[in-house]
């Protein structure tokens, strides 16, 4: 009997490195990809825009096998019979954002830059769907509208979800070696967001049009 292959094994292996502990090894050996390619996954600069496939969902894999190599990082894991054909499913592709949120894009990479400096570009721009050029100009301050950039919270901005933001950073500050918990790193910028403020405009029945003062 021919062995069954794993479908869609780019987006099968962001989901085991989102959601799982197991090493990049693991994860490549599963998913037929070497381990730096794996890793690379990882740190956002492969597979970007490629949503994760749980193999839990379609039977190619179950949460126990998940478990028992996460526990011993020696075993590879096995995927699990399917007695019926699997649908090939498709991915969603990249994360679509509303002509109407896109200006905020800058602002959301502006904050994120003050307030979370752990964060590749990388990563930042998996998480709110912008470009690497885009960042760095905001990190340079050579945005074209740098004068008028305001850091907001690209959750409060609808950009991306709390659950996608805190699993970035506890990633970015794993990978650099420092403590792997969403609590304030030393010497880190408190996050006090800026109200909003709205330009004031004058009013078309100025009084003082009619009655300018006297000298």
């Amino acid at each position: 009997m021919a062995q069954p292959t794993l479908l869609m094994p780019k987006a099968t292996a962001v989901w085991l490195v989102e959601n799982t502990t197991l090493t990049f090894e693991q994860i490549g050996a599963f998913c037929n990809l070497h381990p730096l390619e794996v890793q690379g996954i990882a740190d956002g600069e492969v597979a970007i825009g490629i949503v994760g496939l749980d193999p839990t969902t379609n039977g190619q894999l179950t949460k126990e096998e998940i478990v028992r190599c996460e526990q011993d990082t020696t075993q590879r894991l096995k995927m699990a019979k399917v007695a019926i054909p699997l649908p090939l499913t498709r991915s969603k592709g990249p994360r679509y954002t509303p002509v109407s949120k896109r200006q905020d894009k800058p602002d959301a990479v502006a904050w994120l830059v003050r307030h979370h400096p752990e964060l590749t570009d990388a990563q930042i721009s998996r998480l709110i769907g912008t470009t690497k050029q885009t960042i760095a100009a905001v990190r340079d301050r050579t945005h074209w509208n740098s004068a008028n950039l305001r850091p907001r919270d690209p959750v409060l901005l609808g950009l991306c979800t709390q659950t996608d933001l805190n699993n970035a950073i506890l990633k970015a500050r794993k990978a650099a070696g420092k403590p792997a918990t969403l609590d304030p790193l030393p010497g880190a910028e408190p996050i006090v967001d800026e109200p909003m403020q709205e330009p004031k405009e004058k009013s078309r029945f100025d009084i003082g049009s009619f009655f300018p003062n006297k000298n």
